[in-house]
């Protein structure tokens, strides 16, 4: 199988270095919704910077509509960017490509998708979705896919890979269809994985076998994740480094151990307070806030979260700070940690 890179994420305060592969600045997605005169704007993603690096994994966290999908989804070129750049090996990515630079870029990142079953074609056989990658950027062919195929679904712990290669997506588990889509992402043997919440619609009891066969994937054939989630546990577990993200803006960025123990942004602390904790039945504790997550058609002035925050002042209504780093690798986008 061959060899995949691997990625990191920075602030893009930070230089890029050569071991950077994907470098996104300024990103900018907006969508037009309504019609016959009442159109308006959602602002999915609001000026979001970030540095991948070789060999590591980053979570985005957020709450649902606060745009981590729609990144996902911009930087895998599904949707395109409204603003910013995008750099895959400090190469920009077109805002349009033809057919061999799309395929091109295909084959340095690849997504999988939270629905392992609505994500995978229901007439098609295990095999077939496998072999069609490989098809379609001219692997392999004959004996030799055949041989691919079942290696990669033996390397995704789906064995013995004569017994699934033929089965369609209805005769297997969550877990097994999610399994089939990790190694339909792994076939071209990409720079990058883009997985949207890959694990949120499997068994609990599931979950930790598809993290762990992904962090095995990550060391051993050098693939790196931007690992979409709104479960901190879980971003902690996997990643190296977390970002935040609140209505469309990137929060706060950093180590994962500092995101979690020595969180900058009062949004994380609210996140962390939610979290199913042992000691309390694994109940999530209340969230004493008195507004919703902002409308992303009418976004208030200032900081997006400073109806919810319990630490905001007046110009936290005015003005939206940019990313500082308070710690060495840690960015918050905070007003109390900025001389404004």
């Amino acid at each position: 199988m061959l060899p995949v890179n691997s990625i990191a994420m920075q602030a893009h305060e930070q230089q890029a270095s050569p071991e950077s592969v994907l470098e996104v600045h300024g990103l900018t997605k907006e969508f037009v919704i309504g019609r016959w005169g009442r159109k308006r704007i959602v602002r999915a993603v609001s000026d979001f910077s970030l540095t991948l690096r070789r060999r590591e994994v980053v979570a985005l966290v957020g709450e649902s509509g606060s745009g981590k999908t729609t990144v996902a989804r911009v930087i895998g070129r599904l949707y395109a960017p409204t603003a910013g750049t995008i750099r895959i090996n400090g190469e920009a990515v077109p805002a349009k490509m033809n057919r061999r630079e799309l395929l091109a870029f295909r084959r340095k990142v690849q997504m999988i998708f939270q629905d392992p079953y609505a994500s995978l074609n229901p007439l098609h056989s295990v095999g077939y979705t496998i072999s069609r990658p490989l098809r379609i950027h001219n692997l392999a062919q004959g004996d030799d896919l055949k041989a691919r195929v079942r290696e990669i679904l033996e390397r995704c712990e789906l064995k013995p890979a004569d017994l699934f290669i033929n089965k369609l997506p209805h005769e297997l588990s969550g877990g097994q269809r999610q399994r089939v889509g990790i190694a339909r992402a792994l076939a071209v043997g990409p720079e990058l994985i883009l997985a949207d919440e890959p694990t949120s619609m499997l068994d609990v009891s599931i979950r930790l076998d598809i993290m762990n066969l992904m962090l095995d994937l990550k060391d051993e054939e050098g693939i790196s994740y931007l690992f979409i989630t709104h479960d901190l546990a879980g971003a902690h577990y996997m990643a190296d480094r977390i970002a935040i993200m609140y209505a469309s803006y990137l929060v706060e960025l950093g180590p994962s151990d500092d995101v979690i123990n020595e969180p900058l942004h009062p949004y994380t602390e609210l996140l962390k307070s939610a979290a199913p904790k042992p000691e309390s039945g694994l109940k999530p504790e209340e969230i004493s806030t008195n507004y919703d997550i902002p409308d992303l058609t009418n976004l208030p002035p200032g900081c997006p979260f400073a109806p919810r925050c319990p630490l905001a002042e007046p110009k936290c209504k005015v003005v939206v700070p940019p990313l500082l780093e308070v710690k060495p690798g840690h960015y918050t986008r905070c007003i109390l940690h900025h001389n404004i």
